[in-house]
């Protein structure tokens, strides 16, 4: 007989891990992360052949807790955008 898996205990956060933000449990793969590769148009399975040590099911729990904390999450990556964007533009004027 199989266990039933828990969904609440897929996505977990830590203040001391990935700078609190929302990942897989047992990984430092963040719900971000993985939003970001299914956006880039990867599906659930191959985000899963490129991460062979998750399971379809947290990936698929990552996606349901982006479409449920969207706005939250949506705002997370854009400011990782913003922030890679200007640390590209300093390292291009230091470099020069």
């Amino acid at each position: 007989m199989t266990t039933a898996t828990d969904m609440g205990t897929l996505i977990v956060r830590n203040p001391e891990v990935c700078g609190g933000r929302s990942r897989i449990e047992v990984s430092r793969i963040t719900v971000s992360h993985i939003v970001i590769d299914y956006r880039a148009g990867m599906t659930p399975e191959e985000i899963l052949e490129d991460k062979h040590h998750l399971s379809l099911a947290k990936i698929y729990a990552a996606l349901a807790y982006y479409y449920a904390n969207k706005a939250k999450i949506d705002a997370d990556i854009e400011a990782h955008n913003r922030a890679c964007e200007k640390l590209a533009v300093e390292s291009t004027i230091t470099n020069n």
